[in-house]
């Protein structure tokens, strides 16, 4: 792993999570990976912490208005569809070209900030089991640190009950 101050050679996507956390004055910057971190396990392997650490962001769009839901959950949790039915209204899966139209990232890259159309955001409270988890940074190369109540800062969001029985 390491820390890119100069973020000009980076994909779009990474640059402009990189601009969106330092207009927020979040404290810490991307980090650029070696290895890509497409799922959780392979993001917690590089990274050096538990699967649980990795906030990992799950893209649903909701049946009634075709809204992109963001459900930014704990990486060894799955994501109760019903938990987040009642709390938002009916959704359904999002293919691989309505995550990219709606959020400017492909799947495996998806960010809690910096969308391209501001999504309905939900944060799993699992991820307050720790002080620290890491995020996708709008690549799957890109990660960016953050305690879960910086995340609810970040996202606007609720902490809310998302996620299936452990």
């Amino acid at each position: 792993m390491s820390a890119q101050p100069d973020q000009a050679g980076r994909p779009e996507g990474f640059r402009r999570v990189a601009a969106a956390l330092a207009e927020r004055g979040h404290p810490h910057a991307p980090q650029w990976l070696d290895v890509p971190a497409r799922t959780c396990a392979e993001a917690a392997a590089a990274l050096g912490v538990q699967e649980g650490q990795i906030a990992k962001s799950v893209i649903f769009r909701r049946q009634a208005d075709g809204a992109a839901v963001l459900v930014v959950t704990s990486g060894d949790r799955r994501v109760d569809v019903a938990k987040v039915a009642a709390q938002v209204g009916a959704v359904g899966r999002a293919d691989a070209a309505f995550v990219k139209q709606q959020t400017g990232f492909s799947i495996g890259g998806v960010a809690p900030v910096a969308h391209a159309q501001a999504p309905v955001v939900l944060v799993d409270r699992e991820l307050f089991r720790f002080d620290a988890v890491w995020a996708a940074a709008g690549h799957p190369n890109g990660v960016f640190r953050a305690s879960p109540d910086a995340l609810l800062q970040l996202t606007g969001a609720p902490a809310a009950d998302v996620v299936e029985a452990a």
